[in-house]
């Protein structure tokens, strides 16, 4: 079959990417409004953007045509944490994406503990074994939805010692939360690694159709 995008209003195209562009990393947000209010949202349009300086990036959209509280607190404040949950921590993940009203903090109504970050206001989730604090680079906006890809440049990486080694993430320990369509969730399958391009046998790429 064949889809004409033209003919599809924006919550169709929404189903339709989602379940195409997958499985998708999840940035678990943590932010602080101006008065002092902490905000936990979860975020898988999330990619990092350059090695150097060290930058990563999200995608938020709006709901109803309003801002999120994620998206005016990065504005406002200009910091962020992004927080790598793993498998065990999918349930609160999927909770903390709920809408809440502006005044009310998810971590406080989750029951989720916040520990001060080194570099920035906004604290981190005490529970993941990875955060990234990030400092707002840049706001771009895209479509015609208000949605806007925010990029922050990372000032400071937490990582639990069981996951790290020679400078390496090992992600089969970490077993990351990912987004499919829809309220789906996943984690790693099968991981085969494979020789590098360069080693491989001349032959075998040649054969290559």
């Amino acid at each position: 079959m064949q889809i004409d995008t033209s003919s599809l209003s924006p919550q169709e195209c929404y189903r339709l990417i989602s379940g195409i562009v997958v499985p998708r990393p999840i940035a678990w947000i943590t932010s602080q409004s101006l008065e002092g209010l902490v905000n936990l949202a979860p975020f898988s349009c999330f990619t990092f953007v350059s090695n150097s300086p060290l930058m990563v990036g999200i995608n938020i959209g709006r709901k109803a045509g309003r801002e999120k509280d994620t998206a005016r607190n990065i504005r406002a404040l200009g910091e962020f944490v992004i927080n790598i949950a793993d498998w065990s921590m999918v349930e609160d993940v999927h909770a903390s994406a709920v809408e809440y009203e502006s005044h009310e903090s998810e971590v406080e109504s989750l029951g989720l503990a916040v520990m001060p970050s080194e570099t920035i206001v906004p604290p981190r989730l005490m529970m993941t074994p990875i955060s990234l604090e990030c400092q707002l680079h840049s706001v771009t906006a895209y479509g015609n939805t208000g949605a806007e890809f925010f990029v922050g440049e990372v000032a400071r990486v937490h990582i639990d010692d069981a996951l790290y080694e020679n400078g390496r993430i090992d992600t089969r320990v970490l077993q990351p939360v990912c987004r499919i369509a829809g309220a789906n969730y996943a984690t790693l399958g099968e991981i085969r690694e494979l020789q590098p391009v360069s080693q491989t046998p001349k032959t075998i790429i040649e054969s290559r159709p």
